[in-house]
Order: structure tokens, then C-alpha cells, then sequence
């Protein structure tokens, strides 16, 4: 019976892991307008999958190392109630964070549950030096990494995007505009109401306006070739992304002996996909619309980046944070334009260092209710 609580607490937490985190490979496609959620969270849920079954073969060592061995005893790691108060510890603060639009890192929910269990259960004899070389610097220094890069990366592609002769186009919208007269002349004591057609041109407001790009690139057009490389690095990301996040989760049940890794992974990279297509648009929205506008010129460099250091980081077996990194990357692109909105990053800022104190506290006391059940 204990072993089936941890199998759903880990679906669970790959629930709230794909609500939370499954649409920020795709922010920058929504954000910039290249297409709509329905298209983006799709296209995100296809590719997360495909992270998640290459993570059978590629990710071994992120498993062993969130399954909290070198952190606590061995003998701790087969315990199904520690790693049931992790997954639930963790699955806690993922989804309060959804629930309010907030991108906050799986990954760090998993080290403060880790950190909270596991100082329950053995106290002082919780590996604290790995705690901070092997899972805490990962995951400090990749979003101020990603921004840095991203920053630079921009530059430079804007530059050889001037050097190649293509432009941007703003959008200015002319054809028929229907307005509707309200008559008050109260003769009959009925209100008329009567439409009028005029032709009108007008500019878009930033917030309406797609901007595009003019010219070709040998021989073919920009915008389209634009288009696709967005689209294939928002698909780089959310790989990335599955192949990250899907063996943290999966290392919570190696004390099920029963069960292989394998499909291990495959049951949590339905939950995910799961909790991504029914609870994502919130922190969607967050991630697309409200940390800085973007085109999708913009949007291609944080998702190239992004895409780049997650993949790295996880063939390293570096546990760094699929949202760190991507909001670090969008920041970047938001401090070169100067269109950054400091509040809201200031609030994710807030949430991400709320993130593993919450989480130790939920898993410490789920770990402490578990074992005076016993």
C-alpha cells in the first residue's frame, strides 16, 4: 500500500510539475504572436515527451542523484516514507505556485523537500556540503548565466541582422470600421440603435502590433525562416526541459525495485504532459505576456539559449532549473530593449526564494506525520 502512495504522489508531482513548468519552453511563440496557447502548449507537450523518453537513456545520473543518495543514509533512500514526503513536500509548493501564476523551479521544491525530510529523519548527518556545491550553485548561477548570454546573444544577432539588410515592420491596420450610433430621440419612447461603416487607418498600439521582419536571407524569406528556427528552439527548449525534469521525479521511486526506470518515466511523463494541457495557461501567461513584450526575433534568443544551457546542464547531470534559466534568458532580451517590467520580476524573484523553505517545511512535517503514523 506504501509503495502505491509514493507511485501516485510521484505522478502527482509530475502533475503540478507539467502545470507549472510545461508551457515555458513555448512563452516566447505565444508572447511574441507567432501562434496562439492552443498551438503552443501542443507543441510544447509533444516535445516535453520526447525529452522524457530520451532522459531513459540519457539522464541516469540526475536519477541517483534526486533520489537523495550522497545527501542522507542509504538506508533512508529505501524508504518509501521519505521519498513519499518529498514528492508530496514538493508537489505542495508546485501547485500553490500554479494556482497563483507564479514560475517557480521544480527543481528547487525538490531540494528544499529533500533538505526538509531529510533533516527529520538523520539531523546533522544530512550532507550539507552537497547540498551547496551539487545542487544549490547549479541552480544560483544558471539564470544569471542565461541572462548574461542571452543579453550578449541578442546583440550580436541584431548586428548581423542589420548587416544582412533585414528590417522590422510594424503592422498599421486599414478597412472598414463599424461603429454603432446609439438615437435618443425619444418620440416613441424606444431607443434606435443604427451602425455606421467608415473607412479608417490606423497604428496599432504596442500591445496589438505583431512585428515582422523584411527581407530574405540567401534567397529565402526572413520572417519564415524566423519562424521555424522559433519554433525549433521552443521545441529545443521544452526537450530539454523533459529530459531535466523527468528523472528528478523518477529518482523519488528507485525504492520501488519492482519497478523499472523506464516506465517509471513514462508514467511520469504522462502526468506531466497531463497537467500541462489542463492547468499551464496561468503561469503561461505570466511567462509570455507580463515579464517583458517580445518579438519573435527576441523570442528565438532566449529560447536558443535556454535550450542550449538546460541540455548541457542535464547531460552533466547539473540539476539547474528549466524556469531559472528561461526567465533569466527573457530577462535578458527585456534589459536590452528596456522593456523589462521590474515588478514582475521583482514578485517571481520573491516567489523563487519562498520556493525551498516552503517546501522543506511541507516535507518535514509530511515526513514527521508518516512516521508517528507508523
Amino acid at each position: 500500500m506504501t509503495l502505491i502512495i509514493l507511485f501516485l504522489a510521484a505522478c502527482f508531482l509530475a502533475y503540478t510539475n507539467g502545470a507549472n513548468d510545461n508551457f515555458k519552453g513555448v512563452a516566447t511563440l505565444f508572447g511574441s504572436g507567432t501562434t496562439n496557447y492552443k498551438g503552443a502548449i501542443t507543441w510544447a507537450t509533444i516535445t516535453t515527451i520526447a525529452g522524457s523518453i530520451a532522459a531513459i537513456f540519457l539522464a541516469s545520473t540526475l536519477v541517483k542523484n534526486f533520489s537523495g543518495k550522497g545527501l542522507v543514509p542509504n538506508a533512508l533512500i529505501q524508504s518509501p516514507e521519505f521519498a513519499i514526503s518529498i514528492a508530496l513536500g514538493a508537489a505542495i509548493t508546485v501547485l500553490i505556485a500554479t494556482k497563483i501564476g507564479m514560475p517557480i523551479s521544480t527543481t528547487h521544491s525538490l531540494v528544499g523537500a529533500l533538505f526538509g525530510s531529510g533533516v527529520v529523519a538523520v539531523g546533522t548527518a544530512f550532507n550539507f556540503a552537497k547540498l551547496g556545491n551539487a545542487f544549490l550553485m547549479p541552480l544560483i548561477v544558471s539564470p544569471l548565466m542565461a541572462a548574461i548570454i542571452s543579453l550578449i546573444a541578442y546583440i550580436i544577432f541584431k548586428k548581423l541582422r542589420i548587416a544582412m539588410g533585414v528590417t522590422k515592420e510594424t503592422c498599421i491596420c486599414i478597412g472598414d470600421e463599424n461603429i454603432l450610433v446609439v438615437n435618443t430621440e425619444n418620440t416613441n419612447e424606444v431607443l434606435t440603435v443604427e451602425a455606421e461603416y467608415n473607412k479608417t487607418i490606423r497604428v496599432m498600439n504596442e500591445q496589438e502590433c505583431v512585428e515582422t521582419y523584411k527581407g530574405n536571407v540567401i534567397g529565402l524569406n526572413s520572417q519564415k525562416m524566423l519562424d521555424f528556427a522559433h519554433y525549433l528552439s521552443a521545441g529545443i527548449v521544452s526537450f530539454a526541459r523533459g529530459l531535466n525534469d523527468t528523472p528528478k521525479i523518477v529518482g523519488l521511486l528507485i525504492v520501488i525495485n519492482s519497478l523499472e526506470i523506464k516506465w517509471g518515466m513514462i508514467a511520469v511523463a504522462g502526468a506531466m504532459a497531463i497537467g500541462g494541457l489542463l492547468n499551464a495557461k496561468k503561469v503561461g501567461e505570466m511567462m509570455s505576456k507580463r515579464i517583458t513584450p517580445m518579438n519573435s526575433g527576441q523570442g528565438f534568443t532566449a529560447n536558443l539559449i535556454t535550450g542550449l544551457l538546460v541540455t548541457t546542464a542535464s547531460l552533466h547531470g547539473l540539476p539547474v532549473s528549466t524556469t531559472h534559466v528561461s526567465v533569466g534568458s527573457i530577462f535578458g532580451i527585456g534589459t536590452v530593449t528596456k522593456k523589462t517590467d521590474l515588478k514582475v520580476i521583482r514578485n517571481i524573484l520573491l516567489s523563487w526564494l519562498l520556493t525551498l523553505p516552503v517546501a522543506a517545511l511541507c516535507s518535514a512535517i509530511i515526513y514527521w506525520l508518516l512516521l508517528f503514523s507508523k
